[in-house]
């Protein structure tokens, strides 16, 4: 049985942008273009969520030749939704982000 979202602790880099309730980017990642879409070094963060994707396992070698069983593992994904300039919301990876000073 997997966890429920509140079994997933948040974890202390995500909880870091929520207590400081803005954020910035980690690093280069992100296009310029969208980058400059919010602000330089302060980004409302908006709102938070845990996001889990489901993985898979293929039991065909068929699929997958030489490989009879491959499975691939849930993945828990924190998304934070940060402000724009215009007012709008977009959500993230919170990889991408880090608490903002």
């Amino acid at each position: 049985m997997s966890p429920n979202p509140q079994d997933v602790p948040m974890p202390p880099e995500v909880a870091a942008i929520r207590d400081a309730g803005y954020a910035t980017w980690a690093d280069e990642a992100v296009l310029p273009g969208l980058r400059d879409k919010f602000a330089a070094d302060r980004i409302p963060v908006r709102g938070i969520r845990h996001v889990r994707v489901w993985g898979l396992q293929v039991d065909d070698e068929r699929e997958l030749p030489g490989r009879e069983r491959t499975t691939i593992p849930d993945e828990d994904i924190w998304e934070v939704s940060l402000e724009a300039n215009d007012g709008t919301t977009r959500s993230f990876d919170s990889r991408l982000l880090v608490a903002a000073p």
